[in-house]
């Protein structure tokens, strides 16, 4: 049965979403959160995503919001927003749980819901990774999955000459 009538229940609000953690960490499962601006979802995305799935019981993704999309990714950006971002992540039967943050980086929402498990993809050292000192501190763990080659936004916007 497909219960798309559901996909909007998986997008939250910090305060639904740490009530969420709290009930999975109750029943001792575990929770992955990782994040990204996702502005135009491609193989590569869901490549890192269904990577991340696989770390822990329930996987958390933070949506860069469109004040912080644009100021990462320039003028112009995103191509969605953030409310069209959120609703095809939730559509995703890897993910979980869907939260938007307006911040630079997700360093204070990763603080709140304490995960597990923090990943990344790409070419980042721990170090670089906002939230992996807080997570590590609190006996959780760093997960950097690598990128899949030839699969970014950039390269799409390259390719269609935007």
């Amino acid at each position: 049965m497909r219960r798309t009538d559901k996909i909007s229940d998986k997008i939250y609000t910090l305060p639904g979403l740490l009530q969420q953690i709290r009930r999975w960490k109750f029943l001792s499962k575990s929770v992955a959160f990782t994040n990204g601006c996702f502005d135009i979802l491609h193989k590569g995305h869901l490549y890192s995503l269904s990577l991340a799935a696989k770390e822990a019981d329930y996987l958390v993704v933070g949506v860069n919001a469109d004040v912080s999309v644009s100021k990462l990714k320039g003028p112009g950006r995103p191509y969605n927003d953030q409310e069209t971002r959120s609703f095809i992540l939730a559509s995703l039967v890897m993910v979980d749980a869907v939260i938007t943050f307006e911040e630079d980086t997700p360093l204070e929402l990763i603080r709140a819901i304490e995960p597990d498990v923090l990943i990344k993809g790409g070419d980042y050292k721990v170090e670089q990774i906002a939230g992996a000192k807080e997570v590590i501190a609190s006996g959780g763990r760093i997960v950097i999955n690598p990128l899949l080659e030839g699969f970014s936004t950039t390269a799409i916007l390259k390719k269609t000459g935007l």
